[in-house]
């Protein structure tokens, strides 16, 4: 069985309001478990492949800062 989680977990919130977006990662990350890790990461990768180079140095750089 070939399951294409990235595309499932877009194809779960094509359509959805910002704040079923917005509750869905608070969500994840307050439950702290390993299965949400997956779609926090398409929801990432869909951010960074629409960011700018602006954008991709300021998330490259929170993510330096709050790593050390």
């Amino acid at each position: 069985m070939n399951i294409n989680i990235r595309q499932n977990i877009i194809n779960n919130f094509k359509g959805a309001e910002k704040d079923e977006i917005k509750n869905s990662i608070i969500s994840s990350i307050d439950d702290g478990k390993e299965i949400t890790l997956p779609g926090l990461g398409v929801f990432f990768e869909l951010l960074w492949n629409k960011s700018d180079e602006n954008s991709r140095e300021y998330i490259l750089t929170t993510l330096h800062d709050l790593l050390k």
